[in-house]
């Protein structure tokens, strides 16, 4: 059996906003990627309940709003 990297701990991740983001406080979501998936939060409720994405589903969405 393979085992990956274990999951960055909480502290250790990295958020991002989009670069389309005005940063002047208004609605945004940040991502982190795990290595494995991808966490979701609202950057302004940022200890709120987060989105886990596993990576492959992430990639397709990206790609199928990428298309519009």
């Amino acid at each position: 059996m393979k085992t990956g990297s274990p999951a960055p701990a909480a502290g250790d991740l990295r958020w991002f906003k989009s670069s389309y983001s005005a940063g002047n406080g208004g609605d945004c979501v940040e991502v982190a990627d795990t290595g494995t998936a991808m966490l979701v939060r609202d950057s302004k409720q940022p200890d709120a309940a987060r989105l886990t994405v596993p990576t492959g589903q992430w990639t397709a969405f990206v790609r199928m709003a990428a298309r519009g």
